[in-house]
């Protein structure tokens, strides 16, 4: 998810697409929360990792 959202929001940022950018950076910050959570024990989703 981290890295479609970074792959997202440097296209978006290369052809000037706002949308793409926005909805790049929305999957790069929750696929750190995810990543994050997963980290530290807390199951989310009832899943402790999500790779």
């Amino acid at each position: 998810m981290i890295i479609l959202g970074v792959i997202l929001l440097i296209i978006g940022l290369i052809a000037k697409i706002s949308i793409l950018t926005t909805i790049g950076a929305i999957l790069a910050v929750v696929g750190i929360v995810l990543v994050v959570l997963g980290r530290t024990g807390r199951k989310v989703g009832g899943r402790a990792h999500y790779f």
